[in-house]
């Protein structure tokens, strides 16, 4: 907008100025007109230019830098430093949380029933991949795919979260790479990857379809309808192992029951730079051994006893809670690929006798 500037020159109807004051008088006119030129420049000066906003990105921007990320993690790696040195949960409660919190207190109570033979399971922190979600609401996730660590174990994917703009990152849980697994092209974490809805459409199946077809193929083995959407992988193996061989060492003194059940929904889905999508998960497995013979006893090992509150036998049963992360890649729908386990792992986490 163009500003112009005014100036009163004189007004009619006054009274002449007495002759001693008319050179006073001519200098003040002299003045005024002197300005007038300037006023006028003024009035047909270009505007000033205004600081424009900066452009709204078409896209919201990553949840967290690199550097941030980074420094995350250093302190989640303190925090857990700190109660693996105690063998106490006290120090995690504020960068745990979910899977992860529950896992490592179970983990301190095994190793205190077994005279710190049994320490917690080693957690590097130093990552070799970044995924990070374009988001602009909260909660926000992030997943770190790990270096080896120094025993020589595979990498773990770390999951971490923030609540809300005001919390602090959280470790929330952490699964073991499969073997051979090739993590599926994500976009750069300066960029950050689709956060996707659970119910998102275009891929195999939802994101949470996903997760639950595969509690079915852990429950049912090929016998699900839902086996032949999902490639062969080691943690399927390894429960259906663990599982197999309880039942035989049973043999007719008990019965073994187990149920697979996923979160209601994931704690994340990101698109993948191929239009499929990665998918974290809770998923809880409770197992139950029944005495098959009346009359008869189950003996409590010490780190079953400590999780049942102190129990040191069960009279009919014994149930185990194993708590697991589950990481998925879920292809687009007209790939003709199946889905895959990139990541997983699961900790009995409570127990119960009766």
């Amino acid at each position: 907008m163009t500003r112009t500037g005014q100036t009163d020159v004189g007004h009619r109807g006054r009274p002449a100025a007495p002759a001693g004051s008319r050179p006073a008088a001519r200098r003040r006119r002299a003045a005024a007109l002197a300005v007038l030129p300037v006023l006028a420049l003024v009035g047909c000066s270009t505007p000033l230019p205004e600081a424009a906003p900066e452009p709204v990105p078409a896209v919201a921007p990553p949840a967290v830098s690199v550097a941030q990320a980074q420094r995350v993690l250093g302190s989640v790696a303190d925090a857990v430093a700190a109660g693996d040195a105690a063998n106490d949960p006290a120090h995690l409660a504020g960068r745990l949380e979910g899977p992860a919190l529950a896992t490592r207190t179970a983990e301190y109570v095994r190793n205190a029933t077994a005279g710190g033979s049994r320490p917690a399971t080693v957690l590097p922190f130093e990552e070799q991949a970044l995924l990070v979600s374009e988001t602009d609401t909260w909660p926000r996730t992030q997943l770190v795919v790990t270096e080896q660590p120094d025993d020589l174990q595979a990498p773990r994917v770390l999951v971490l979260r923030q609540a809300s703009p005001r919390e602090q990152y959280k470790l929330w849980g952490w699964a073991k790479l499969m073997p051979s697994v090739q993590m599926p092209a994500t976009a750069a974490p300066e960029e950050g990857s689709p956060a996707l809805a659970p119910d998102a459409a275009g891929l195999l199946m939802t994101p949470v379809e996903a997760v639950a077809r595969y509690a079915d193929v852990l429950a049912n083995g090929d016998a699900s309808p839902h086996a032949p959407s999902f490639a062969p992988d080691a943690l399927r193996a390894a429960i259906e192992a663990e599982r197999s061989g309880t039942a035989t060492r049973l043999a007719d003194a008990a019965t073994l029951t187990q149920t697979y059940t996923p979160a209601s929904e994931p704690v994340v889905a990101m698109g993948t730079v191929d239009g499929g999508a990665v998918v974290v998960s809770e998923l809880t497995t409770t197992s139950t051994t029944t005495l098959a013979v009346p009359g008869g006893s189950i003996s409590l090992e010490p780190f079953y006893s400590a999780l049942a509150g102190g129990a040191t036998t069960a009279g009919t049963s014994l149930t185990r809670v194993f708590t697991g992360v589950v990481v998925l890649y879920v292809p687009p729908a007209d790939s003709g690929a199946q889905v895959q386990v990139l990541a997983g792992e699961q900790q009995v986490t409570g127990a119960s006798a009766s």
